[in-house]
């Protein structure tokens, strides 16, 4: 792949000599911290928020996402080095940090990312909002119509289901993570049963506690009535200025928002484990009790308050967190789906028809006539869906095997395999159970498939099956034959429309033999016997990717054009960096686009001079991973359910698939290209890790790859629905049966 980028280019350097590269010893410090990685994406994700050319509720809407990332990386990453904190703090990472030196690091510039996150409401955000007419109401400040119709909603809606929970003489109880509560700090002039106590009992200092959760039941934005547009009030700034009422008696001295984050980084004992669908169940319970590791209290909060909670909560000053301004930023996803103010939002781009696939033709016939290959979300995800609801119907197929990893609320494709098994077909699904923040879902899922009949496998132990793939053995007239799904993303048609992802439709018959025998090998914990085609973590895709990168390598050596190009959502294992490195060293094109985490240093001097990372971050989420090698011209082409992480190549189940069809390999090298031509929403990684944002040239046209990409799947829908009406079909005659 050749194709040369729009933004500038760095001055070309010449290229290591052959022989060089495998005598250079690689410096120790080549490698960047994951964590701090992972934060620098969440800061390019933040920054689509300041940028103006990007619609204010969108911005807002930005500004919900890494609010929501923020929770996770908190909950998971924060939580497990904390774990690995307790059990041995020197162990270091490839980066050379100890774990204290990471969680210092760590919580340095999350407490930045949070200060950036209020700014950009406060200054920017907020301010912009109430000029478009959607404003957050301070109750202080507000009309008496306004004031009436808050406090009316407060005793109707909200005094039936919120409850205050005293502290006094009680333990602490076991609140939510991420759930608003309130803590209401109290004069202490009663005593436990509620009798005034004499003012010559009452110690010299300290306070009575309360607090009030406020629970998911109530919505958090309440509106209120407005002159214009829309206005509201968040409910934790509804009940604190009503907060008295709760206590009637009694003095409030003060009441503050506050928000707790529990650890929910852990793991299965799954040596231990016997019926994994029960333990699983004992590990979202664990989850919920576990261990805070953050906590968010209003900035206004007294330090009374602050030293109660945090020596409660056993926490250091590391993990306070005082916000200055509403806590919880997720609260912006309800404003960006208010109804109305379309001109504040991206205009719509929905998803597309696939100029190959017919919806008056069967699946099964359009597939037969050639492999078909699907981008998302700019195409459908309702070919998938199609497939799987065409299979349960059809009286020639004889049975239905796929994996399932994240799913819809609804899915229609679980359904479908319910239909499928009602009529006596033999379906097997693998259900991930350990499918992080997903396993309450998936167990329900796994339960409900198990009545309808669908034999139902749940993962391998000690592995996570992230593979996506279906299989639909089907008879026809010349024998079986074998229709398969590979895929990037879930199967989840909600996601589909919003993560960039690729689908490959095949009855190829290697690559359905190939699939046959992966699968049957994962349902009956078995090892798979070689593959044709298809190369499996964690059995042989570390390797294969080793060899890849390799085999290009070693050509470049020998003279010949050398090129790897790689779009990922992450680049964090060792051995395929420093293999990456290796082909650096030679002289071999090595352009990385990285949607998140990147632990290789681009551009070093000595070490990663024609290595080339980018980032995107657009209205979709990136997701597909696409890996091209140049193969001394005879080009490889694959998509895969894998990113180059030690998790994907050594702790679960994956899939790498060669995409072999020409008209396919054409679509996906052009999409592949025009990534590496965006200039509009691209970052440059430096070599110091931090990333810059691409501006182009005066004389440079702007280029979007996902507006490109979006507009090249509307032109193909025009020009083949344009064929289809130009085309005379004539009908035979009527059958009389």
């Amino acid at each position: 792949m050749s194709a040369k980028p729009s933004q500038p280019t760095r001055t070309r350097r010449r290229a290591t000599s052959p022989g060089q590269a495998a005598a250079t010893k690689l410096p120790p410090d080549r490698f960047m911290n994951r964590e701090l990685g992972w934060l620098e994406f969440n800061q390019r994700v933040l920054e689509q928020a300041a940028d103006e050319s990007v619609p204010l509720l969108e911005r807002a809407k930005f500004l919900a996402i890494t609010g929501s990332n923020l929770d996770e990386f908190v909950m998971v990453r924060i939580g497990g080095l904390k774990l690995q904190f307790e059990r041995n703090s020197l162990v270091t990472d490839p980066a050379g940090l100890t774990v204290g030196e990471q969680l210092q690091a760590v919580s340095q510039r999350c407490h930045a990312l949070v200060s950036r996150q209020h700014q950009l409401l406060r200054d920017r955000i907020e301010p912009e909002l109430k000029a478009a007419s959607i404003e957050r109401v301070d109750l202080s400040r507000c009309g008496e119509r306004t004031a009436s119709a808050a406090e009316r909603h407060f005793h109707d809606d909200v005094t039936a289901v919120i409850s205050p929970q005293s502290l006094q003489d009680r333990p602490f109880p076991m609140l939510a993570g991420l759930g608003i509560h309130l803590c209401v700090r109290l004069r202490p002039d009663v005593d436990a049963r509620g009798q005034r106590r004499d003012p010559e009992d009452l110690p010299g200092n300290g306070s009575h506690f309360a607090v009030i959760p406020l629970g998911r039941t109530v919505p958090r934005v309440v509106p209120v009535p407005a002159e214009r547009g829309y206005a509201y009030v968040l409910l934790e700034d509804l009940i604190t200025r009503h907060v008295a009422e709760f206590f009637p008696g009694r003095e409030v001295l003060e009441c503050v928002p506050f928000r707790i984050t529990r650890n929910a980084d852990i793991q299965l004992r799954e040596d231990a484990a016997g019926d994994l669908l029960g333990d699983m169940e004992e590990v979202l319970d664990s989850r919920r009790q576990s261990r805070v590791v953050r906590l968010e209290i209003d900035a206004a909060a007294s330090e009374e308050a602050i030293a109660y909670l945090t020596e409660t909560l056993e926490l250091s000053l590391q993990d306070l967190y005082r916000i200055d301004g509403p806590l919880d930023l997720t609260y912006l996803f309800a404003i960006h789906g208010l109804e109305g103010f379309d001109e504040f939002r991206d205009p719509p781009w929905p998803p597309l028809a696939t100029p190959e696939i017919a919806a008056d033709e069967s699946m099964f016939s359009t597939i037969a006539a050639g492999d078909v290959l699907i981008i998302h979300p700019f195409e459908r995800f309702d070919p998938v869906v199609r497939l799987v609801e065409e299979a349960a119907a059809d009286p020639d197929v004889l049975a239905i095997k796929q994996s399932l990893y994240r799913t819809s609320r609804n899915s229609p494709i679980v359904a479908a395999l319910e239909r499928a098994a009602e009529r006596g077909k033999y379906v097997s699904a693998i259900v991930e159970l350990k499918a992080r923040f997903d396993e309450a879902r998936n167990i329900e899922w796994a339960r409900e498939m198990e009545r309808a009949g669908v034999q139902v496998i749940y993962g391998l132990r000690g592995l996570k099956t992230h593979a996506k793939v279906c299989i639909i053995v089907r008879r026809e007239p010349q024998g079986i034959v074998r229709y398969i799904h590979f895929g990037t993303g879930n199967y989840n048609e909600v996601t589909a429309r919003l993560y960039s992802d690729v689908s490959l439709l095949t009855c190829d018959e290697t690559l359905g033999a190939d699939a046959t025998t992966f699968f049957n090998a994962v349902t009956g914990t078995s090892q798979p016997r070689p593959m044709e085609q298809l190369a499996a973590a964690p059995i042989s895709l570390r390797q294969r990717i080793i060899d890849l990168i390799e085999a290009e390598t070693q050509r470049r050596r020998e003279g010949q054009e050398a090129e790897i190009v790689v779009k990922l959502n992450a680049l964090v294992d060792t051995q395929v960096i420093d293999a990456l490195y290796a082909a650096s060293l030679a002289g071999v094109k090595v352009r990385l686009n990285i949607r998140g985490i990147c632990c290789l240093r681009p551009g070093v001097k000595g070490l990663s001079e024609s290595i080339e990372v980018v980032s995107i971050v657009d209205r979709f989420l990136e997701h597909a991973r696409v890996i091209y090698f140049r193969h001394g011209g005879d080009d490889e082409l694959f998509i895969s359910s894998a990113d180059w992480m030690p998790r994907n190549l050594d702790r679960r189940v994956e899939l790498l698939v060669p995409v072999t069809d020409p008209k396919c390999r054409r679509k996906l090298l052009d999409s592949l290209r025009v990534y590496f031509q965006d200039n509009v929403n691209t970052w440059t990684m430096l070599p110091s890790g931090k990333y810059e944002r691409v501006v182009p040239a005066e004389d440079q046209t702007p280029v979007r790859a996902q507006r490109v990409l979006y507009d090249r799947t509307a032109n193909a829908a025009r020009d083949a629905q344009a064929t289809r009406r130009g085309t005379f079909e004539p009908l035979g005659p009527q059958s009389d049966g």
